[in-house]
């Protein structure tokens, strides 16, 4: 099983969708809302997102630290997760 990181915003659309699939799937993942941290938290969660993804757009989902999705590809999602 992979370690999967989702990194999202609690007012995002295709986050929850992202959320969503991994649940079904019933995949164990770490979810952190970027939007709802504050101060140096945020920033230095923001840092970490950035390396990922420069564009800080979300979702961001981020597989054993070395593989990335970025936006909501179900296709993709499920291909590198073997769903």
């Amino acid at each position: 099983m992979r370690k999967v990181k989702l990194y999202a915003l609690s007012t995002c659309g295709w986050c929850r969708r992202t959320k969503k699939l991994l649940d079904e799937n019933g995949v164990e993942y770490e979810l952190v809302y970027v939007d709802l941290l504050q101060g140096e938290e945020q920033k230095r969660i923001l840092d970490e997102v950035s390396r990922w993804n420069p564009r800080l757009s979300f979702p961001t989902l981020v597989l054993d630290g070395k593989d990335v999705i970025v936006g909501y590809d179900e296709a993709r999602i499920k291909e590198a997760l073997g769903l």
